[in-house]
């Protein structure tokens, strides 16, 4: 890897890592804090929440300050903020200082992306999943092997800021050429085929966040009644989703790889419907493998198809994480109210919605070019 790939990479460790070390402990969370399971998943909720809302304002604002100083500052100010969260003894104020950690964190994923493609290295675009599926499979892993929410999370917050450190040193120095406009945010919204990929990231966050919200309180329930650092052994599938998301990040036909793999999300988020932790385990690897490809393509998609890349990168950033509050939570609460099996009814449902979507504006937009060729060209529309 050259040192801009270990720089982005780094960065993407140190976000994810912090966003999401919680999720593992969130049963012992709500016995230390005597919340309810949908009430402790609000550390997890309102993290991604505000990083949803403030993608959109800092995806702006890097436009004119330059994208390489806000994905600085925001890395360092959330990894300050997770070291002070461990100390934290009172649950209102952890949730307040999670929403402002979750805005210090958007400025990363708000612009990496397009960052990454003003570099001319739309294909490390699959690398910078890879490392953000990375980062959050060591911040759920360390925390969840400690077993503990405050000891978890706080060495999870220490790895975090020396991989801060390595982003410092490798993002490159050299000046960037920042514009003061904000009118590439009018193509952003007026494109059906870029709504129809926001569409993707928010239904599918959502699906894919729920299922890893709820699963920690059904391994840990009967029959299976796992400890809580066999159940974090779980996240192990994130390896697999960054290999994915990696390998199919340099595939050309971004198409042909967003709908196969939403297909294998689907197979895998079926096979976690038996009681039995092999298929939950099996599952849990396709459904994060799967997702994390899909996130990828359509990620790069994205950048390909628009002209301003800042406003839709962030755009589709905060669709990503409005899926991960909104439906990560709302996820939460139907296995709490309705079982493991409505909440796969549930995913199912919206990642469907998200592949129709993005089939339909697709096919829309290639008959409206072949019409326009034709007028042009004269020739017959092919039937």
């Amino acid at each position: 890897m050259d040192r801009l790939t270990i720089g982005i990479a780094a960065g993407g460790l140190a976000s994810f890592a912090l966003l999401y070390a919680p999720q593992p402990v969130l049963p012992h969370l709500a016995h230390e804090f005597q919340v309810t399971p949908g009430q402790a998943s609000l550390v997890i909720g309102i993290a991604t929440g505000a990083l949803a809302v403030a993608v959109i304002p800092l995806s702006l604002l890097s436009e004119v300050v330059g994208r390489r100083p806000l994905i600085l500052s925001s890395v360092i100010v959330a990894a300050v903020i997770g070291l002070c969260l461990p100390y934290v003894g009172d649950f209102p104020l952890l949730v307040a200082l999670r929403a402002v950690q979750g805005v210090a964190i958007a400025g990363f994923p708000a612009v990496a992306m397009a960052y990454l493609a003003e570099q001319g290295r739309l294909k490390a675009i699959g690398m910078l999943v890879a490392g953000n599926s990375f980062g959050g499979m060591v911040g759920r892993l360390i925390a969840g092997q400690v077993g503990t929410y405050r000891e978890g999370t706080g060495l999870v917050a220490v790895c975090a800021a020396a991989a801060t450190v390595v982003l410092i040193w490798a993002l490159p120095k050299r000046t960037e050429a920042v514009t003061r406009t904000t009118g590439g945010l009018k193509d952003a919204v007026t494109r059906p085929l870029l709504w129809a990929l926001y569409a993707v990231a928010f239904l599918g966050m959502g699906s894919f966040v729920a299922l890893y919200n709820s699963v920690g309180f059904r391994l840990a329930s009967p029959p299976l009644e796992l400890s809580p650092q066999v159940a974090s052994l779980v996240f192990v599938a994130y390896a697999v989703g960054g290999f994915a998301s990696a390998t199919t990040g340099r595939h050309p036909n971004r198409r042909t790889v967003l709908f196969g793999m939403l297909g294998v999300t689907a197979v895998g988020v079926i096979l976690t419907i038996p009681t039995h932790i092999v298929p939950i385990a099996i599952g849990f690897v396709l459904l994060t493998a799967g997702w994390f490809a899909a996130h990828a393509a359509a990620g790069a998609w994205v950048n390909t198809v628009a002209p301003s890349k800042g406003p839709a990168s962030g755009l589709y950033t905060g669709a990503y994480y409005a899926g991960a509050c909104i439906g990560g939570t709302a996820g939460t609460m139907v296995y709490a109210a309705l079982g493991w099996s409505a909440l796969i009814a549930v995913s199912l449902s919206w990642l469907s919605v998200g592949a129709l979507g993005v089939l339909l504006t697709f096919r829309r937009n290639t008959r409206s070019s072949a019409k326009n060729l034709s007028r042009k060209t004269g020739a017959p529309l092919a039937r």
